[in-house]
């Protein structure tokens, strides 16, 4: 019997029910079958139910040697695509140089960096569903003028659509988290917001949100040249920006 660790951020599904709806809401259209990437499927709950799916071609990514031989014991049909290895270290395209969708409970611990590991992989990753921290999961679909719109929320939305699913109490877990979680689904923009320079992109908003209360005047001043921007965005604080803003301003930057 797999136990939880608690380093690595393991709370186990327990409710069958949820984790047939969080199967079905993976729902990208693909005419072949689409290659599937379920990270940390733990003890397989999501598992059994993708494997029933002939739309996909399933391949799991479990850090948890433990999890690892229950799941070649217990899903014989997937020996050679259970893959031991750290998501955030493995590169993805030794799975498939093809398009992809992602699915999983993501490890609340690390959640943020999968996304960013979805971001330089954006060009493959055509869909994910995943059951995050609810925090997390508000903070990704909310929209400028909130408090909980970040980095992620902006960095995110610039190529993907994101939508809020349902939220998940914390007794159908093993242990149960302190914290409500929810399932986000993220589709892959059909058309890009056109940014010139991705890097200066990036820099931007994670500059801009390095310290919430201050303006952008104050937190872009030593990494661009403001000179370029008008008065009144400068006067402004990050969360009072929309993606588009984000967009026209790093392009404005990148000339």
């Amino acid at each position: 019997m797999i136990q939880p660790k608690k380093h690595l951020g393991q709370h186990f599904l327990t409710d069958k029910n949820i984790a047939l709806k969080i199967v079905q809401s993976l729902d990208y259209k693909s005419e072949n079958k689409i290659p599937c990437i379920e990270i940390g499927p733990g003890k397989g709950i999501l598992t059994q139910f993708l494997m029933q799916r002939e739309d996909i071609d399933l391949y799991l990514v479990e850090i948890d040697y433990e999890a690892v031989n229950y799941m070649n014991e217990n899903f014989k049909e997937l020996t050679n695509k259970i893959i031991n290895a750290d998501i955030l270290k493995y590169n993805l395209n030794l799975i498939t140089e093809n398009e992809f969708v992602i699915i999983g409970n993501f490890p609340y611990n690390i959640s943020s960096q999968i996304f960013f590991k979805i971001l330089e992989n954006k060009t493959k990753v055509k869909q994910t569903v995943c059951m995050i921290q609810k925090e997390v999961a508000e903070r990704i679909a909310s929209k400028e003028g909130n408090k909980t719109y970040g980095i992620l929320s902006v960095l995110l939305q610039a190529f993907y659509d994101i939508e809020y699913l349902f939220t998940v109490n914390e007794g159908v877990f093993l242990p149960p988290p302190k914290v409500k979680s929810a399932v986000i689904r993220l589709n892959r923009k059909t058309t890009d917001y056109e940014i010139k320079n991705q890097k200066t992109y990036f820099t931007l908003v994670k500059l801009a949100f390095s310290h919430r209360r201050k303006t952008l005047r104050n937190n872009l001043k030593d990494n661009f040249d403001i000179s370029k921007i008008d008065e009144i965005t400068l006067g402004k604080r990050a969360e009072q920006l929309s993606v588009l803003d984000f967009v026209e301003l790093s392009n404005l930057l990148s000339e």
